[in-house]
């Protein structure tokens, strides 16, 4: 129970810590970091990648979220 209590935690840190280098990364690619100003990637495709960040933090979320329940379940509390 604890175990999974303390990776829930973990997987936030992890998550919360990469979170910023996930977000330039997607800057960089649809091509607007500094050295290019202009953006290369229009349409869908650069709204997807625009939510790339959002579905990585989300998924963070739900895995903390799962692994938080799970240890619950195992304790007898939920």
């Amino acid at each position: 129970m604890l175990s999974n209590l303390i990776g829930g935690f973990i997987v936030i840190l992890v998550g919360v810590t990469l979170a910023p280098v996930v977000a330039n990364e997607v800057q960089g690619a649809r091509g607007n970091s500094t050295h290019t100003g202009t953006g290369n990637i229009t349409g869908a495709s650069g709204t997807i990648l625009g939510l790339t960040v959002l579905f990585y933090t989300l998924g963070v979320a739900v895995v903390a979220m799962g692994l938080a329940v799970s240890g619950l379940r195992q304790g007898g509390l939920m």
